[in-house]
């Protein structure tokens, strides 16, 4: 039987408790989410159909903070990844010290059949059904698969209809109105800083590494070109459509104009195209999965040719997988600490629209390197106290923080 996004995410956080030593009832509590809702979202397509889709925002937990998570538009959403999703922000805000809860949202749509206008109305119809659920203090969206700063732009004015101006509820904005420079860029940084922090400890450091990326993405993307200005040497990368690879190493900057000009990496002129299956099993340093959940299973992993593997995206390794890396020798960045640089400049976004006040981007930068830098120490103790795994570890250290809020607010 398949795993599911959900089964992944408590095996995991089975492991840490095992570690801690925690009773059945507080596993229960840590485990189970808040609150689930489910959403009729109709609209009125460009021909005149009407269009029929199931929205979810599941709130996991608040003990420290308002929910916090982002909000994806694809084929694939269902209850069990977004609520898989939710409960990986409670453990990514606790580990990267900013004061959320986690939380997580999604359309069940192909947004590549819907047209730019017939997005904004599903996107408005969304916000109007969870209005009352959302807000500043309460729950903050952003953007997440396919969704983007415009999507978010329409969250907020929608919101403010029903709310008042008040564009802390949602971050990843537009700078123009109200969003905060260096986000965009802000998760592909945080997986930069993560995984220089984890050669840096093994005495090695990123100039002269190999890295294969798959996915080119936004998050991707940032992180090739990043890297790329590291002198890293970036071997290969994929999007939907296929993957390139060049042995000497790939200038991501031109296949990041290469992608935005043609709209895929495919057939880029300095490198050789090839399958996506292929990519995974390239020999590299560093292997950087940056697009979706369980890519690497206990069929592919075996074949991994890496000696890291950095989960920029969610959830991308099974359960099985992660183990049979490990025993391998391949040491797993988890997701919870890897991507963690999305929310943490999320968090400074926030701030900034609570104080009113802009914050510059060597600033926004500064902080986000100091939040992964302290995040790692933490991991890195854990890992040398207990003799645990490097995603065993950053789960202890989330749960020990939203475990010990939960007590000081008396809520067990």
């Amino acid at each position: 039987m398949t795993e599911t996004a959900y089964e992944t995410t408590n095996k995991f956080l089975q492991d840490a408790f095992d570690v801690i030593g925690l009773d059945k009832n507080a596993e229960h509590l840590l485990k189970t989410p808040s609150r689930q809702v489910s959403v009729e979202l109709v609209i009125q397509r460009d021909d005149g159909s009407i269009g029929n889709f199931i929205g979810y925002r599941v709130q996991h937990d608040n003990a420290r903070g308002p929910f916090k998570g982002g909000l994806r538009f694809s084929g694939d959403v269902n209850l069990d990844e977004v609520r898989s999703l939710a409960s990986l922000m409670t453990w990514k805000t606790a580990l990267a010290d900013v004061p959320y809860g986690g939380a997580k949202g999604g359309i069940h749509v192909d947004p590549t059949e819907l047209s730019r206008s017939e997005l904004e109305r599903l996107t408005r119809r969304f916000t109007e059904c969870i209005h009352e659920m959302i807000g500043p203090t309460t729950d903050i969206p952003a953007p997440d698969m396919n969704t983007d700063a415009g999507v978010m732009a329409w969250i907020f004015d929608e919101y403010s209809k029903h709310n008042g101006f008040n564009p802390a509820v949602v971050t990843g904005k537009p700078v123009d109105l109200h969003g905060s420079v260096g986000r965009e860029a802000a998760t592909g940084r945080g997986c930069l800083y993560a995984i220089r922090e984890v050669l840096e400890n093994d005495g090695e450091g990123l100039d002269g590494s190999e890295f294969v990326i798959q996915g080119f993405g936004n998050v991707g993307s940032w992180a090739g070109r990043l890297l790329h200005d590291q002198n890293a040497k970036v071997k290969a990368v994929s999007d939907v459509h296929g993957a390139i690879y060049n042995e000497n190493g790939l200038d991501t900057h031109a296949v990041y104009d290469h992608l935005k000009k043609t709209g895929s990496v495919v057939d880029f002129p300095q490198a050789e195209d090839m399958a996506n299956e292929e990519l995974l099993e390239l020999d590299c340093d560093v292997l950087m999965p940056a697009a979706i959940g369980h890519v690497i299973t206990e069929e592919n992993a075996d074949d991994i040719s890496a000696d890291y593997v950095l989960e920029a995206a969610n959830g991308p390794c099974t359960y099985k997988a992660h183990h049979i890396l490990e025993d391998r020798g391949v040491t797993v960045v988890p997701d919870i600490f890897a991507n963690a640089g999305g929310v943490t400049v999320s968090y400074f976004e926030w701030a900034q629209n609570i104080q009113h006040f802009s914050w510059e981007e060597d600033r926004v930068n500064s902080e986000l390197e100091s939040h992964m830098v302290d995040a790692f120490r933490t991991i890195r103790g854990l890992m040398n106290k207990h003799d645990i795994t490097m995603r065993t570890a950053a789960f202890v250290a989330a749960i020990q923080k939203v475990r010990e809020a939960t007590k000081q607010r008396g809520l067990q």
